[in-house]
């Protein structure tokens, strides 16, 4: 027994020896990503803001790891676009009602994805402000720290427009907190600016940035320019905008430029803005942040799934009035795949309203060519050998009564005006038995000139400055061969209503519609989801949901719910 008590003794002074030496209790990371570790090095810290890339890119461009998410950024549960695929979904926004609860796990997305953006950003300046002097100049230094702040100010901007009050995180966690504050927005708007300021005065100008897709001081204008407009800082977005537009070189694209593939057989300046390869070039002035895609053979490579979302899915539609398959499609290892490569293989997770698809045409239907044939395909034809009806038009007026038809699904999930800026037609680069399952690898443009001047717009529409509103809408429609906008036209319902024919599918339209005081209104007039008309859209969702285990997990400091859930 004595001898027992001797050892656990002896242990016990060996420990707490031990825990004397204050060496022994410094944290060393060696299995695990920290700023002692992964930030030290010039290399490590160029990983992390390719990393702040690769997060935005995968989480709201990527639109495969949770379809809604994707979608829903891009359009659906507002004025121009319902779920096509199934239009009574409990998904995609189908409902705003059913959506839109604390507890939902889609709602949860869109507040988990920010936070762990700001979460990543503010780790890597963390790492940078503590990395050795030597790695870097100061203006070296100020640069990466500016470049990642600019995603830092993006991921706020996504988080108060959809909630409101947000924690203020400028700091790393690396412990449990539990007593978060829902700070004013004024304070989230703050920090935004500021974060923007400094990568103004810190980032490369345009052109001088290392690689395509890295951030320039043209696209911090144009980001704060945006903080303003939702704050309705019209005088300072104006000036915000104007550096924009005056001071790089930027151009609207009027001639045409770069490859120019004319898959159904014309083309113009608007289409060569998506045509695959040309959002990189040195003569494409419009461009001011363009997300960057590779192919799956390039480390760090993945795709888009925008075919997929925006593209209709004709391939399910069945048969001809004759009873023939519709679509042969292409022959692949000696069968036919009964998918186009000019078409890819939509999944229709975002469908058109009749506002976009038809109602923003009237009185230009011929001459904006934002609405030409090879920019909204709205006529689809059987590619049926052996059928009578092949090489005809899709009329489903033509089937016989017996055939049983669904009219919801045959123009909403099967053929409906597809626009195909955000198609990559004959370019299959992997999946050739299904016409590339709805990927591309086709680089997206998150801010180009065209938005700016349209900010522009909104900003003089906010002063009153009518005139020098429709200069600049105007010379958005002068591009697309338009007619000019009239002085008693110009409203923010027809500064939306261009928006929508220019920008379709690339801004949150989200955003657009919150700022401007017009997300319900518009809603319930235009969403023509033929199942649920509106949306069942409310004037409490003009906010979402905190999501409710983000309160629960709080318990040091009690939140209150948004209003209305």
């Amino acid at each position: 027994m004595t001898k027992r008590w001797a050892v656990c003794l002896l242990t016990s002074i060996a420990v707490f020896s031990a825990c004397n030496d204050l060496d022994f209790l410094e944290e060393v990371p060696k299995d695990f990503l920290a700023p002692q570790n992964a930030y030290n090095t010039k290399e490590g810290i160029s990983q992390g803001i390719t990393g702040l890339h690769f997060r935005v890119r995968n989480d709201w461009y990527f639109g495969e790891e949770l379809q809604d998410v994707g979608a829903i950024y891009k359009g659906l549960g507002t004025d121009i676009a319902f779920h096509g695929e199934d239009p009574n979904s409990t998904r995609f926004l189908c409902n705003y009602v059913n959506y839109l609860t604390p507890s939902s796990e889609y709602v949860k997305e869109y507040w988990d994805r920010p936070y762990k953006l700001v979460q990543q950003v503010n780790l890597l300046v963390e790492g940078i402000n503590t990395a050795d002097e030597s790695l870097f100049t100061p203006e070296e230094r100020n640069a990466l720290i500016a470049e990642a702040l600019f995603f830092r100010a993006y991921a706020y901007r996504h988080l108060v427009s959809f909630f409101g009050d947000v924690p203020v995180v400028t700091e790393t966690i690396d412990f449990a907190k539990t007593d978060f504050v829902r700070d004013p927005t004024t304070m989230a708007y703050q920090l935004m600016e500021e974060d923007l300021t400094f990568a103004i005065g810190n980032l490369p100008n345009p052109g001088s940035e290392e690689a395509p897709g890295r951030i320039t001081k043209g696209a911090a204008y144009h980001l704060l320019t945006e903080v303003y407009l939702m704050q309705h800082k019209y005088n300072e977005a104006v000036q915000a905008a104007t550096h924009v537009i005056d001071d790089f070189g930027y151009q609207l694209m009027t001639e045409r430029f770069g490859s120019n593939p004319d898959v159904f057989g014309s083309g113009d300046a608007y289409s060569d803005l998506f045509a695959y390869g040309n959002q990189n070039l040195k003569e494409n002035k419009e461009g001011i942040w363009v997300i960057q895609f590779e192919p799956s053979t390039v480390i760090g490579g993945s795709n888009n799934r925008w075919t997929r979302a925006f593209g209709p899915a004709y391939f399910r539609m069945g048969n001809t009035p004759d009873g023939k398959p519709a679509f042969r499609g292409e022959l692949v290892n000696g069968a036919y795949t009964g998918y186009s490569d000019s078409l890819g293989r939509g999944v229709s997770w975002i469908r058109p309203t009749n506002l976009s698809a038809y109602t923003l045409w009237e009185g230009n239907w011929n001459n904006d060519i934002r609405n030409a044939k090879h920019m909204i395909k709205r006529d689809f034809y059987y590619d049926s050998p052996g059928s009578a009806y092949d090489g005809q038009k899709i009329d489903f007026s033509k089937y016989p009564s017996s055939a049983g038809r669904d009219p919801i699904r045959d123009t909403c999930q099967y053929i409906y005006p597809y626009f195909l800026k955000f198609a990559d037609p004959m370019n299959v680069l992997d999946n050739e038995a299904t016409s590339g399952n709805g990927a591309s690898y086709k680089d997206l443009y998150a801010m180009r000139l065209a938005e700016t001047y349209l900010f522009r717009a909104e900003a003089y529409i906010g002063l009153g400055e009518l005139d020098l509103a429709k200069a600049d809408i105007n010379s958005v429609r002068a591009r697309s061969h338009a007619k000019p906008a009239e002085t008693g036209e110009i409203d923010i319902d027809y500064l939306l209503d261009e928006r929508a024919r220019e920008l379709y599918g690339e801004d949150c339209r989200h955003f657009v519609l919150r700022r401007t005081g017009k997300l319900i209104e518009r809603v319930r007039k235009y969403n023509n989801n033929p199942l649920n008309p509106g949306l069942n859209i409310q004037d409490y969702h003009v906010l979402w949901p905190v999501p409710q285990d983000q309160i629960d997990l709080n318990i040091d400091q009690q939140w209150t719910q948004n209003t209305g859930y």
